[in-house]
């Protein structure tokens, strides 16, 4: 990982404007995310995680401060293709197949079609889908459709991925399975990612930095260097190292409540 900055925000916030008044749901939040990392957020229910992570995607827009992806404004980067989405939902179209959804991102941002076959082909290989390229969604099982859409979001191959509680409806076990598939593929692609979670063991398993946000309005309470090893087998969650840094983002969260 180098110290080159991917996205830098200071004093970002964000205010809606409803019929019951403002809702704030960003206020002073200063980041930096460098190349390679692997960044989780985590923090309660509506403390703008994934709002953050909207305003990287030029999906809303700042109302304060300011937020730059790789040096360029977030409208820039989206213009210039500058990362990938996945989705709390695979959000695949079930009348095309595996491929054909893959397929779609390159036909819409008019990548020449000689070169579809070889990016779904390399893409479906690095999620373990090598031989599911004709299938359809309803064929698969979830957490292999949400392995399909992390397929999708790198068939263009941006060097970030932003990814927004992929494995939030998945079952302990299917999820334990897609946390180790995403290390392995983090490790060999050397993406940039931002990831939310609303679990510990979650953002901590798989981060090389853990962002703990505070309620609504959202601010940042900690932002956790780990220490764990590259080499991360599931049993390391049992280590004293694993549960030290899992007891730091809990006391994040609760500082986090003074806010209140």
């Amino acid at each position: 990982m180098s110290e080159q900055p991917v996205i830098t925000a200071e004093k970002l916030g964000l205010t809606f404007e409803t019929n019951d008044g403002p809702i704030h749901a960003l206020k002073d939040v200063d980041l930096t995310i460098n190349k390679g990392e692997f960044v989780s957020f985590i923090g309660p229910s509506g403390c703008g995680k994934t709002t953050f992570l909207r305003v990287v995607a030029d999906l809303e827009q700042a109302t304060a401060g300011q937020v730059t992806v790789n040096g360029m404004s977030p409208r820039d980067a989206r213009l210039s293709r500058a990362y990938g989405y996945v989705f709390q939902a695979a959000g695949l179209l079930p009348w095309r197949t595996i491929g054909g959804n893959i397929r779609l991102p390159l036909q819409v941002m008019g990548i020449p079609k000689a070169d579809h076959a070889a990016r779904v082909k390399r893409v479906l290989e690095l999620v373990d889908l090598g031989n599911f390229e004709k299938k359809f969604p309803w064929q698969l099982s979830g957490g292999m459709q949400q392995r399909a859409s992390i397929a999708r979001a790198l068939a263009f191959d941006a060097d970030l991925l932003l990814m927004d509680e992929p494995f939030g409806a998945l079952d302990e076990i299917v999820r334990d399975h897609l946390n180790e598939q995403l290390l392995a593929l983090w490790k060999r692609t050397e993406k940039t990612i931002c990831f939310v979670t609303h679990s510990i063991p979650e953002a901590v398993y798989l981060s090389s930095k853990i962002v703990v946000m505070s309620p609504r309005p959202g601010r940042v309470t900690d932002v956790i260097e780990s220490t764990l090893p590259a080499e991360r087998p599931l049993e390391i969650r049992d280590s004293a190292e694993f549960l030290a840094i899992a007891a730091r983002v809990r006391d994040g969260l609760r500082a986090g409540h003074s806010y209140d």
